[in-house]
């Protein structure tokens, strides 16, 4: 099994659902990282659940337009974005069960963030994986390719805020406790951050109930 997939901002379940199953069985998976910026994707954005519903937090990038590969984009020095973002996620979870367990591993990265997109997103993704004890390499590529080979399951659309959950047909995400589920009922598709925090170590779990083999 081999699957190759974007760079992303805390990426959601979907995600991590099967970089863990790869993982597990075996297989081999690479990030991208000579594609060109793609805007409104999880490149640069995740979905939260915040008291209101599910909130979207993007991250401001400095570039001039046109195309630039996803290796040079720049987090934005303007605004207080790092701010904004970290008190939304304590606003959203700060009643978890797990919050003050993960809080102090999260947080340093918006305090000072990398001068790169893939650098933050690098650096969110291992520490995530470090929690939840999720041990599968992600390869960096070497040059980019349009189209990949048949045996390649191709994520960098796949797991998009434009392609409904029901497109990938090996997710089917398991209900877990949230925090707001009195509220919102189970909503799917959030930043593994939600699940995290919700759920703690028992998050595993819930990754390998999601994905079908």
């Amino acid at each position: 099994m081999t699957a190759l997939f974007s760079t992303a901002y805390l990426a959601p379940v979907q995600y991590y659902a099967r970089l863990l199953a790869i993982g597990e069985a075996g297989g081999v998976a690479y990030e991208e990282r000579h594609e060109n910026f793609l805007k409104q994707t999880y490149r640069n954005r995740m979905i939260i659940a915040a008291a209101s519903g599910p909130l979207t937090l993007s991250i401001p990038v400095a570039h001039t337009g046109g195309k630039v590969p996803i290796c040079e984009v720049e987090v934005s020095t303007h605004g207080n974005w790092t701010h904004l973002h970290w008190q939304a996620i304590a606003s959203a979870y700060r009643q978890t069960p797990f919050f003050d367990y993960y809080a102090d591993d999260i947080r340093p990265f918006f305090e000072h963030p990398p001068r790169f997109l893939v650098e933050l997103n690098e650096g969110l993704r291992l520490t995530v994986c470090r929690l939840l004890g999720i041990t599968t390499p992600l390869h960096p590529t070497q040059s980019f390719h349009e189209r990949v080979p048949e045996d390649v399951e191709d994520c960098r659309t796949l797991i998009s805020p434009r392609c409904p959950l029901s497109d990938d047909k090996r997710f089917q995400p398991a209900p877990y406790y949230q925090v707001f589920s009195s509220r919102h009922g189970f909503l799917p598709g959030l930043s593994i951050c939600d699940l995290l925090f919700n759920m703690g170590p028992e998050s595993r779990i819930v990754l390998r109930r999601s994905l079908q083999n």
